[in-house]
């Protein structure tokens, strides 16, 4: 069957398929050439096909962006990112150079803003990237993160803890959230200060 057979509205509808989906071809393919370590056009022929392979037989949902992108938040939140990467090293180093003391955790419970499973997904491997911490369990229909903390005992830490990752969500918001979510997080965090 042709393009020209089809339908009008299936063309449109099989293009913004396509249209959407092309962000994850493009990461898969870009993974096929990283695992394989080669960057020839049989290997870039072949991470297509594999991806649109992928993405056919596994039906994976439409991830569904704000279309809104701002790259001035995203290198500051990358920054901030990397901020908390060097420090959450330092800490977990020296809670391991420090013999003899019981090191205690909490599981936290963090309810986000968005409702975004994109900004979700991002906020939760952020955190999960951050030495000392560790998303157990995600809960998509409730917006909530739920995570071991090394070192974090007492109320004031579970509570920095909550707030960092709140910080996260906000910054990740600012760069690639909707509007309405940006607003919204902006309210909880005035409220809760």
């Amino acid at each position: 069957m042709t393009a020209e057979e089809l339908h009008p509205s299936r063309r449109i509808s099989l293009r913004k398929t396509l249209i959407q989906q092309a962000p994850l071809l493009v990461v898969l393919v870009l993974l096929w050439l990283f695992l394989w370590g080669s960057f020839t056009p049989i290997d870039i022929i072949m991470g297509i096909v594999v991806a649109i392979a992928v993405t056919q037989i596994f039906e994976l949902p439409p991830v569904q962006l704000s279309g809104r992108f701002n790259p001035w938040w995203l290198l500051v939140f990358l920054v901030d990112f990397a901020r908390q990467v060097i420090a959450g090293s330092f800490q977990v180093a020296g809670l391991a150079l420090h013999f003899g003391k019981v090191v205690k955790s909490s599981v936290i419970e963090v309810k986000l803003t968005t409702k975004s499973d994109f900004v979700m997904t991002l906020t939760a491997i952020a955190i999960s990237l951050v030495p000392g911490s560790l998303i157990l369990e995600v809960d998509r229909t409730g917006s909530t993160l739920f995570l071991h903390v090394l070192n974090a005992e007492t109320a004031e830490a579970i509570e920095k803890v909550r707030r960092r990752v709140l910080v996260t969500e906000r910054a990740l918001l600012r760069a690639l959230g909707s509007r309405d979510e940006l607003t919204a997080s902006d309210e909880r965090c005035r409220s809760d200060s």
